[in-house]
């Protein structure tokens, strides 16, 4: 299995910016223009990009759409995105549009049979993200921990079709303290599934041990503030990447 590395473009109020542990009071901007932080990004290297709609992972519908679609069109890379997707006719309009993988959060926790529906309708192109507290998912932009593990969750969904999960620790997100490995690995290990890593990555190292998981189903990690920080470039990443293969 091949490690990817998936720059992350976080979207508020028409600007790329960074959160901390998912605060959107603590917000820092790094970019007017996502469009253009797309394309330096591929121009680094990016073989994907990683778009959120933070406006729209509050709200519960997309917000920041049509700058996401217009990303997808331009960009000559995949993109995955998640936020405020939770109507089968917005999952539609950014396939439709060339989004190449849309992500479930909410939806996916609240509406199962709705999701059953969907996995098994647009197969590999819906991933599952399950954004975690100490093991149990979150909902709602963050805003709301329930009473089910990702690994419970991940199983049924499963059964359903996932074939991708993208497991986020919220506790460290952008804190630039490593990511979740165990938790991780675990999850990929349980569900036999591929998993993408979100949350924590602050060094190389961090994408070097991750990728030590491909075994296990560890498929690639999101990376945000490291890049934006400038803690490692995204070119010294895939290329380390690559030396490894």
């Amino acid at each position: 299995m091949r490690f990817t590395i998936y720059p992350a473009i976080d979207i508020r109020g028409g600007k790329c910016v960074r959160l901390f542990q998912g605060d959107y009071a603590q917000e820092t901007v790094y970019a007017d223009s996502p469009l253009e932080m797309a394309r330096q990004w591929v121009s680094q290297g990016a073989s994907w990009l990683h778009l959120v709609d933070l406006d729209g992972a509050k709200e519960g519908r997309p917000v920041n759409g049509e700058l996401i679609k217009e990303i997808a069109r331009t960009v000559p890379v995949p993109v995955q995105v998640g936020g405020g997707i939770r109507t089968e006719g917005q999952i539609a309009g950014y396939l439709e549009a060339g989004v190449a993988r849309v992500i479930l959060g909410t939806a996916a926790i609240e509406d199962e049979p709705f999701t059953e529906r969907i996995l098994r309708r647009y197969g590999s192109s819906v991933a599952i993200g399950l954004d975690c507290r100490n093991g149990m998912v979150a909902t709602r932009g963050w805003l709301t921990t329930t009473d089910v593990s990702a690994v419970e969750l991940a199983k049924r969904l499963v059964s359903y079709g996932a074939e991708t999960f993208i497991y986020t620790d919220i506790a460290r997100d952008g804190t630039l303290t490593g990511p979740n490995v165990e938790e991780i690995a675990g999850l990929a290990k349980a569900t036999g599934k591929s998993v993408i890593a979100s949350g924590g990555v602050s060094a190389l190292d961090d994408l070097l041990t991750l990728a030590a998981c491909t075994a296990d189903g560890v498929s690639g990690a999101i990376v945000g503030k490291a890049l934006y920080t400038g803690a490692f470039t995204l070119a010294e990443a895939v290329s380390r990447m690559e030396e490894r293969e």
